[in-house]
């Protein structure tokens, strides 16, 4: 069987080890063949392809990015788009095909299980929002990341007597932030799915002054302040309809200079989150799921997603995966709130 895999949306760290983990199984156990696509669905569409085999993935299990190249190229936006995938994949002799991908790649990959190409779906995305899976591989990396950032950052916010916002990923939900903030022992945690008071964290920010402590602010990139709508850098679209965000930091940091006095600043810690080798779990998880992706292609298990419940990785429909992002839950974030102030 010749068997494609395409890496799609931002990249993340532990693509690699997946890719790895699909080829040094599929290769000596199944004895399948296997094609690269590169930069996500532009490579079925425009047949840009590079070969894969045992000697091109090796020593990739601890390298960050994705050796494939990766893009949020939206085959809906294409004339004819998902046509042209299918007669590519004809024209190639590729018999199967595995996305790697968060909710839009996915989405895609749904739409041609629905058509009868034969696909299975890894989910990857560092939001750790993808339905039906307990974790997705680049989520620990990230937390990790932005924890030591904010540990970093407690230091110089003490020295100098002033407030620090650190703005994380997360465009519907906070996972990351909620993660991360827990961790390094925030001050406050704004998430997408909560809305929050700025009044409230200006409380937060007073208080904690008033101990002789220096504020940690963490928030989501995709966090709505009650008293007005997301901020964005511009209003412009991705191919999936997705605005570019980044910019409640800064306004979070304006504000409590307007409503306290008191000098506050933002580290926005942007695409450093998703960048650099993965974490032990991380490549762990990746690695399992790649393990599993390609059991299931050899057993002709279609339109299925790989995801971890619990310990286990299990099999479930691209469908259910695809249906609701999986966001964080009020329980979850009152736990939090208990250290907030």
């Amino acid at each position: 069987m010749k068997v494609g895999i395409l890496t799609g949306g931002g990249d993340c760290p532990g693509l690699n080890a997946v890719i790895r983990a699909i080829v040094r199984k599929g290769v000596p156990t199944y004895g399948h063949e296997f094609i690269g696509f590169r930069d996500g669905w532009r490579g079925p569409l425009e047949n840009v392809t590079m070969p894969l085999d045992i000697q091109s993935v090796r020593g990739i299990l601890t390298r960050g990015g994705t050796i494939l190249g990766s893009s949020r190229t939206n085959p809906f936006k294409e004339e004819d788009g998902l046509a042209r995938i299918q007669k590519n994949l004809a024209a190639l002799g590729v018999d199967a095909l595995i996305a790697i991908g968060g909710e839009d790649t996915l989405g895609v990959a749904k739409k041609l299980a629905e058509l009868g190409v034969q696909i299975v779906g890894v989910p990857k995305t560092i939001d750790n929002d993808l339905n039906a899976t307990d974790y997705t591989f680049g989520f620990d990396t990230a937390v990790n990341i932005a924890t030591e950032a904010i540990d970093r950052l407690h230091t110089t916010a003490e020295s100098h007597h002033r407030a620090l916002v650190v703005e994380v990923m997360g465009r519907h939900a906070g996972w990351i932030a909620l993660h991360s903030g827990l961790a390094g022992g925030a001050s406050v945690i704004l998430i997408p799915e909560i809305p929050f008071s700025i009044a409230k964290v200006c409380e937060y920010v007073e208080s904690r002054f008033r101990t002789n402590y220096a504020p940690i602010i963490v928030v989501s990139e995709g966090a709505i302040p009650q008293e007005g709508d997301m901020v964005v850098k511009d209003q412009s679209l991705d191919a999936f309809g997705h605005v570019r965000l980044s910019g409640i930091g800064e306004w979070v940091a304006q504000q409590i200079e307007i409503r306290t006095g008191k000098e506050a600043r933002t580290s926005v810690l942007g695409h450093i989150q998703r960048g650099g080798t993965p974490t032990a779990f991380d490549r762990v998880l990746a690695t399992r799921l790649g393990l599993h992706a390609i059991t299931a292609v050899h057993e002709g298990d279609w339109g299925k997603m790989v995801s971890l419940q619990g310990t286990q990785i299990v099999r479930v429909g691209l469908a259910e995966a695809t249906a609701n992002l999986k966001l964080v839950d009020p329980q979850r974030y009152a736990e939090a709130e208990v250290f907030f102030g």
